[in-house]
């Protein structure tokens, strides 16, 4: 028997449509089947209901750049998994194998409406690992993940420098030449292993490291670059050129100074994290005005809050802040739901509200990009995973 959750009435911001307007939304089995302006009873049959007659529904908010659930709620350092500071090269680490989805800040970011995130390795290291795709409610990691490997992180700039300048790594230039030689090695090896075929004694030696960036040479997994500075965003170009590779730029603080460039380049960007002080050089020009610069170009936007750096929460206060910097706000709401997905590479089942996509919802009472709007529900996967405690009781909640 179908599980069946019916949406009745609410304004739909769909994130595909600029204008919002009143449906149903039937969810069966975890998935959107219909949006009508009314569905027919034989449709909703003992389908459980929530009225949002008078409320606002978007589709679940998502996140394309952050480490929630790799840095412990209130642990300190100690207890933070989003960063190998032993080896400045760790393409081989999956981020899988450190989320831990007990820890409070996946509740906190779901009741922010936040229901799907990628989150992996940290800015560390010249090459961190892979990123994961999952929904912010469940248990066992296994059974929330939407896409186990989104991307390669690789990091440029001061993050890289700072961590391992007593090491092996002082200058941008030794970052640069760090990625190249990786990249070189992983060309050879799999051409190695491709010659021998099926010829055990004639293939290479198994390289963890260079078995995990096979999928980025091949270019079935991108780049996932941290770069703040402008000359680090070019050097991030550069590379993926180089080696005719997929590539996203996540974080883009001089976005707004190179915007011609960015939006003539056409590679995602991902901008943030802003709400805060600029506690290094590069970050100097942050800014809230950044997105919309990018935006307004033509440029694929996302908005992130690098949480911890921004409590993950406050995702869709990020993206009102950008509006309230000039952003339109249609533009910031694709960048925390639809855009950010397609960031991600998992639009195909989240980002906005379409037949056939996850049943993820935030139903507020008004804008949840304004600080002031009241969060009612969050529905993930059809079932509702936060109600707010003072709902109507004549409401059915399932």
């Amino acid at each position: 028997m179908k599980e069946k959750l019916v949406i009745q009435q609410g304004w739909i911001h769909d994130a595909v449509q600029r204008k919002p307007f009143v449906a149903d939304i039937l969810v069966e089995n975890g998935k959107i089947t219909e949006i009508a302006p009314v569905l027919k009873s034989r449709g909703i049959k003992r389908a459980k209901t929530i009225d949002a007659a008078g409320l606002q529904v978007y589709p679940g908010f998502v996140e394309a750049h952050c480490h929630l659930g790799l840095d412990g709620y209130g642990v300190g350092f100690e207890g933070a998994d989003y960063n190998e500071v032993t080896d400045s090269l760790t393409p081989q680490l999956s981020a899988i194998d450190g989320i831990n989805p007990q820890d409070e800040s996946l509740r906190l970011a779901m009741e922010g409406g936040v229901t799907c995130v990628a989150a992996g390795p940290g800015s560390a290291n010249v090459l961190g690992g892979t990123f994961t795709a999952y929904k912010t409610a469940g248990k066992r990691i296994d059974d929330m993940v939407i896409k186990e490997k989104v991307a390669m992180k690789c990091a440029f700039g001061e993050n890289p420098k700072t961590c391992y300048k007593d090491k092996d790594n002082y200058s941008r230039m030794s970052t640069a030449s760090k990625l190249r030689i990786m990249l070189e090695r992983t060309q050879d090896y799999l051409a190695r292993k491709e010659a021998a075929e099926s010829d055990v004694l004639k293939s290479p030696a198994f390289d963890p490291r260079l078995e995990a960036l096979i999928p980025v040479i091949e270019g079935l997994l991108p780049l996932k670059a941290h770069v703040h500075q402008a000359n680090d965003i070019y050097t991030a170009i550069r590379i993926a050129k180089e080696f005719h590779l997929r590539l996203t730029l996540d974080h883009c603080t001089d976005g707004s100074l190179i915007v011609d460039d960015l939006a003539k380049e056409g590679y995602p960007v991902a901008v943030g994290p802003t709400l805060g002080h600029a506690t290094k050089f590069e970050l100097k020009n942050r800014s809230f005005t950044t997105p919309g610069d990018l935006a307004r170009a033509g440029c694929q936007v996302s908005i992130i809050t690098d949480s911890p750096v921004i409590p993950q929460q406050y995702l869709a206060l990020c993206a009102g802040l950008a509006v309230k910097s000039g952003m339109d706000e249609f533009d910031a709401l694709q960048a925390i739901t639809l855009n950010a997905a397609r960031h991600i590479g998992v639009e195909e089942r989240v980002g906005s509200l379409e037949v056939g996509k996850d049943g993820d919802f935030v139903i507020a009472a008004g804008n949840p990009m304004v600080s002031s709007t009241v969060i009612q529900y969050v529905v993930i996967d059809g079932k509702v995973t936060y109600a707010l405690e003072n709902v109507s009781k004549d409401k059915k909640l399932p």
